[in-house]
């Protein structure tokens, strides 16, 4: 048997019997030197690496908070043209960063059809906004309950700008398309 490049050859299996050698002097195996070695150039090459993944795990927490936004912004469309209007999308405690809910009101009565929690690694602001898109019958978005308006959301990581390379914009237009952008780009 073959093991880490040494050999156990104790016997030879030769017709039905065997034959015995002597055994080796020769280890196998890795000494405890040659392993903390290879532990310690592991650590130096994942010290090296580290920093390069924050930009791709901010890219990462950035774009997954840009598409639940936008699949809550086509979902609230598409319930507000099935149910007649009256459906909005609401910032939930302090602004859209501590998570967002679709609620559908008729008369007295609301119903939350979708709610979405905080990330708590990114910042979501929308321009003019005062935490509430309300989308009519014909799927057009405005803020609580004006003329219809383009929306404008900035998404960036905690701490960071705009300008910023994880930074994501999403442009949500007067027909209902959303597009995302660099968060540096502008809607227009």
């Amino acid at each position: 048997m073959v093991f880490f490049g040494c050999t156990e050859e104790n016997e030879i299996m030769r017709y039905s019997y065997t034959i015995p050698f002597p055994k080796s002097s020769r280890q196998c195996g890795f000494t405890m030197v040659e392993l903390m070695v290879v532990i310690a150039i592991l650590a130096v090459l994942a010290a090296i690496a580290a920093p390069s993944f924050q930009s791709l795990i901010e890219r990462w927490r950035v774009r997954l908070v840009a598409e639940e936004l936008e699949g809550s912004i086509y979902y609230a469309r598409s319930e507000a043209i099935k149910r007649g209007g009256s459906v909005t999308l609401e910032a939930k405690g302090s602004g859209w960063q501590d998570g967002w809910s679709i609620v559908h009101t008729q008369g007295a009565n609301s119903t939350t059809l979708q709610e979405k929690a905080a990330s708590g690694q990114v910042s979501i602001t929308l321009a003019g906004s005062n935490g509430k898109i309300a989308v009519d019958r014909w799927g057009m978005m405005g803020h609580s309950g004006g003329l219809p308006v383009l929306l404008d959301f900035t998404i960036v990581p905690a701490g960071k700008t705009a300008s910023d390379a994880s930074a994501a914009r999403l442009c949500a237009g007067l027909g209902g398309r959303v597009r995302r952008v660099k968060g540096s780009e502008s809607c227009a």
